[in-house]
């Protein structure tokens, strides 16, 4: 006999859910029925900082979805999911840490969609930092939630491929879009209590925190290919920068050509080709194929240059790049 659809609560706060929300609206409506969100309480945005919600609250209301937004997630918040009655709960992005007797609360626990091959990039910024690590291959991951953190076991992945030129934003877009396949093969299995979970290897665990404005800095004498993949890792946000004739120029998209230049002071423009400006770095060249002054719109290179010459000879200064990856024990 077909189990009844899940009565689903999802606890989520960006815009990368938005895809997955659909689903279940939609096509994933014969595996679960959402029944109430969670979200992150609204926020003072803009020039005027006036209280806006964020993407998964808009959402629901705008299908009448019951919405809690907790400042934490504690005694209130609880209550009100025993009130829901809940088979299920599932997290993505949600940026709130959960205790344990929330999540336990659902009839069948808590599941959490984590976006990276686990144990790799447990944390904050898993997508940003596959991205900027140069791989090329990355997931989102079922799993149960536990309280350390991303540590839980994982009962399927969804694999998504990274492309040389891929930035953080192509690959969150095919991350969200993962989701849905991973729980139509997931769910059933899941309401009929038949759903396996694998430990983690913790030992081969590694950590990526929340992103700061200054991970944008750049080094150029790092590797050429450890830069690009900076660059496109950290696009849109924070963003990479470098000083132009005196202006912060952000960067969009980059890669390392074969080649080096040999005598130049890591930093230099030594010229431009068809696709991109071209600045010497470690061990190689790297090239800047999206720019983007001050006040302006982000523009191919050659496009760039013709508003904005930058001569060859010139140097873009080097600052320090933080580590984005750590490997040891974290805790929500």
């Amino acid at each position: 006999m077909k189990p009844a659809p899940l009565r689903l609560v999802f606890l989520g706060s960006d815009a990368i859910a938005l895809p997955l929300l659909e689903w279940l609206e939609g096509e994933g409506a014969p595996h679960a029925r959402l029944t109430a969100v969670f979200t992150r309480p609204d926020r003072p945005a803009g020039r005027g900082q006036r209280l806006k919600s964020n993407p998964v609250k808009a959402w629901a209301a705008s299908r009448d979805l019951p919405v809690f937004q907790p400042e934490k997630p504690d005694g209130d918040a609880l209550e009100s999911m025993n009130g829901l009655g809940a088979d299920a709960a599932l997290v993505m992005a949600y940026g709130q840490i959960l205790g344990d007797a929330l999540i336990a609360a659902p009839r069948l626990g808590t599941l959490n969609l984590h976006a990276s091959l686990l144990p790799k990039y447990r944390g904050a910024s898993p997508i940003q930092t596959a991205v900027a690590s140069g791989e090329r291959e990355t997931g989102m991951a079922l799993m149960r939630i536990v309280r350390e953190l991303d540590a839980g076991p994982v009962a399927d992945v969804e694999r998504v491929p990274i492309a040389p030129l891929d930035t953080a934003a192509e690959v969150e877009s095919r991350l969200a879009a993962a989701c849905r396949p991973l729980l139509a093969r997931t769910l059933p299995a899941f309401a009929r209590g038949e759903l396996a979970f694998a430990p983690q290897d913790h030992s081969q665990a590694t950590y990526c925190r929340r992103l700061e404005k200054n991970d944008g800095d750049l080094d150029f004498t790092a590797p050429a290919p450890a830069l690009a993949a900076r660059i496109n890792g950290l696009f849109p946000w924070p963003g990479c920068t470098v000083e132009l004739a005196g202006q912060a120029v952000r960067l969009g998209l980059a890669d390392a050509p074969p080649g080096t230049v040999p005598g130049a002071l890591p930093g230099t423009v030594t010229g431009a080709d068809g696709s991109g400006l071209l600045v010497a770095a470690g061990g190689g060249v790297l090239r800047l194929r999206l720019l983007q002054r001050p006040g302006g719109r982000m523009l191919p290179a050659a496009e760039f240059l013709r508003g904005f010459p930058v001569a060859p000879g010139s140097i873009l200064p080097s600052r320090p790049m933080s580590p984005l990856v750590r490997a040891q024990a974290g805790r929500r």
